[in-house]
């Protein structure tokens, strides 16, 4: 039992733990902050407003102290959502462990490790796939040799089903992955086949739960079918312990609802029960969201409350006490046998295609993700599919639980980033330097920053396991964005294909339609200011890397007329500000959920109004709270949007309007 949990600094989310512990919580879930997670340092210009805002920063060994610092590591379970940077984190915990005395043949925990879904979903990829792929094998085989009771890589669905996946992608894709994982390490020759089973049996699986209750107990129990089906086969293995499908789940933050926020807490119940009903196929980990996560950070009282939710299922009912209670079900066996073979054949184009790694690099499973994306916000706009309090039932009695928004939610101080930057200044001052203390693996002796860099790219440009190497870099002294700035040296860094031009319409625009109508607004105001096409810019400022709004908002400009410019993630303003005057674009959307919007929305609307531009209009949408959102408004941004505004044609409109209003041009009477 589980809560996601770590923000502001490594002190406050060590207290934050420590909390947790005490009531009940029997693991450790640790969120990093952005930097962390894409191998920035907190004082490089990417980091500014991102620092400790979603997670804790870890930028050295010092921080990876503080946050365990009185919590004894040989008897946690810690997963560590971390995956670019996996090698290096597992490092810091290692050495702490050692420091504290621990056998690290001990060790229990989970390190994410999965880069394929950062590719399509959740964007905290640094590398490209194949260096990717090689750091994911190194730590594979380091932990079956050194720490066997590690969970080296969770394959991650989870993001796939926020990003639009269909259980079937959702399967296929994952299963995919574990495939390409398996044959990387098992081709690199730094296992005995005699000892491959014991890879196999530390794959373990992240996985997602929505409110489709049946559709997501099915999904689970064809997993295991599949993973068991491939684990026979393909690596031949006979122990049916280590072909058992492990899994641990975070229920679906996707279809929590900013709007009547309370309903998320039924929808958090009924997601944990498709997950934990059905004994043949139980998660062996459960983490649950907290009702107010569409609105921003959960307080420790909200976390709480999810954690209270798994305690009552397990303690007060009987769940836990049957064998399965769906075995034999011809319902059940029914659709489970329709997902597994699905899954199957997608899994066989992907296989074609040379695996999952090609499919990311041309393009394919992200477009695929796009277009499903799309047809999911569609029926939503249709009220095809219902959401209460979204687009059916949406009157409602005042909420006293977000009468006060102000204390509804955590905020992150803001002095805290330039507390962290100061410290990392203070740490690269004052880390010894001496080459007398070179270890070559000792835990107490260290090689200098320098040495310890040299070698690690040394290692990187030959075909040697990583992992010592990192540890040296984690004994130095060496900070995270060194660490992965010597990577990016030698591997260079990777930008994921977006999938939006490959994503096919979704909404028609036939007569009468209100994209048609729409259409109609922006063909008038193109022609009204000389154009041939309006030119609307999609940025992601920052280190945000959940990009699924901003790729169905660009879909659909698109598809209403409008020539779109989107480059993707992980931008300065400075580089959006210089996009949009070099394509001469009529307006700018910038799209953030890490809540960094204080900072970095405002920063581009100044280089806009320095360089002139009064006439673009700077649109913001995200996780933006109300007074945020007036904040912004008030400095000049001229729409704000949450997802409460789920109708995608209607903002599309809106923007439209903005442009007119920027320019001088009169409403048009045409319905959005």
């Amino acid at each position: 039992m589980r809560t996601y949990a770590g923000h502001s600094t490594a002190e406050a989310s060590n207290e934050l733990y420590r909390r947790n512990l005490a009531k009940g919580q029997t693991g450790l879930s640790v969120a990093f902050d952005l930097p962390t997670q894409t191998g920035y340092d907190p004082d490089h210009i990417l980091a500014r407003g991102e620092v400790g805002r979603v997670g804790v920063p870890v930028s050295h060994l010092g921080d990876m102290r503080r946050l365990f610092q009185d919590i004894p590591l040989e008897q946690m379970n810690t997963s560590m959502t971390i995956n670019a940077t996996a090698m290096w984190l597992l490092a810091l915990y290692q050495v702490v462990a050692e420091e504290q005395g621990v056998d690290i043949t001990q060790l229990q925990g989970t390190t994410q490790n999965d880069i394929v879904k950062e590719y399509l979903s959740r964007g905290t990829h640094v590398f490209p796939p194949g260096p990717s792929l090689r750091l994911t094998t190194d730590m594979i085989t380091y932990t079956v040799a050194h720490i066997p009771k590690w969970n080296p890589i969770n394959i991650c669905s989870y993001h796939l089903q926020e990003a639009g996946a269909t259980p079937v992608q959702e399967i296929a894709y994952a299963m995919s992955t574990a495939i390409a994982v398996l044959d990387a390490v098992r081709a690199s020759g730094q296992v005995p086949e005699e000892k491959f089973g014991d890879v196999v049996a530390r794959i373990s699986f992240f996985v997602n739960a929505g409110v489709r209750f049946i559709e997501e107990m099915c999904k689970m129990r064809a997993f295991g079918r599949i993973w068991d089906r491939v684990a026979r086969q393909r690596y031949g293995i006979t122990n049916p312990k280590q072909r058992r499908f492990r899994y641990g789940v975070q229920v679906n933050s996707l279809g929590l609802t900013e709007a009547q926020p309370e309903n998320n807490v039924q929808r958090i119940v009924l997601e944990m029960l498709a997950v934990t009903l059905s004994k043949d196929a139980r998660a062996r980990a459960v983490q649950l969201p907290a009702w107010n996560e569409a609105l921003g950070l959960p307080r420790p009282w909200d976390q709480q409350w999810s954690l209270r939710i798994q305690q009552v299922l397990a303690h007060e009912s009987d769940l836990l006490e049957y064998e399965d209670i769906f075995a034999g079900s011809h319902v059940i066996e029914a659709k489970v046998d329709a997902l597994v073979e699905e899954s199957l054949e997608e899994m066989d184009r992907i296989e074609q295609m040379g695996g999952a790694m090609a499919a990311v690099e041309s393009g394919y499973l992200k477009a695929a993700l796009v277009s499903s994306h799309a047809e999911r916000r569609a029926r939503i706009e249709a009220g095809e599919d219902k959401i209460i309090g979204v687009n059916v039932f949406k009157t409602t009695e005042p909420n006293p639980l977000t009468a006060d928004l102000d204390t509804a939610i955590m905020t992150v101080d803001l002095k805290v980033e330039a507390r962290v930057v100061e410290a990392i200044g203070s740490w690269r001052t004052t880390r010894q330097e001496s080459s007398d203390r070179q270890g070559m693996g000792d835990p107490f002796h260290f090689p200098t920053v320098g040495q310890a860099l040299d070698r690690l790219k040394e290692v990187a440009a030959g075909t040697g396991n990583l992992m010592e190497a990192t540890l040296e870099c984690a004994r130095a002294g060496v900070t995270t964005g060194e660490w992965a700035g010597a990577l990016r040296e030698v591997f260079g860094e990777f930008r994921a294909p977006t999938g939006v031009s490959g994503a096919p319409v979704a909404v028609t625009a036939e007569a009468g339609t209100p994209l048609a109508a729409v259409r109609e607004k922006v063909e008038k105001t193109a022609a009204d200011l000389g154009t041939g096409k309006l030119r609307f810019l999609v940025g992601k400022p920052g280190l945000d890397g959940h990009s699924n709004g901003a790729e169905q908002i660009a879909v659909r400009a698109r598809d209403a007329g409008f020539e779109v410019v989107y480059q993707g993630i992980r931008l300065t303003p400075e580089q959006i500000v210089d996009a949009a005057l070099a394509e001469d674009v009529h307006a700018v959307g910038l799209s953030i959920l890490s809540g960094s919007h204080a900072q970095l929305v405002p920063d581009v609307l100044v280089r806009l109004r320095t360089a002139g531009a009064h006439d673009i209009p700077l649109i913001a949408g995200g996780i933006i709270p109300s007074s945020d959102a007036e904040d912004l408004k008030a400095a000049g941004v001229a729409a704000v949007f949450t997802p409460k505004d789920f109708g995608i044609t209607e903002i599309i409109g809106r923007i439209v309007d903005e442009i007119r209003k920027a320019n001088h041009l009169d409403p048009l009477e045409v319905p959005a």
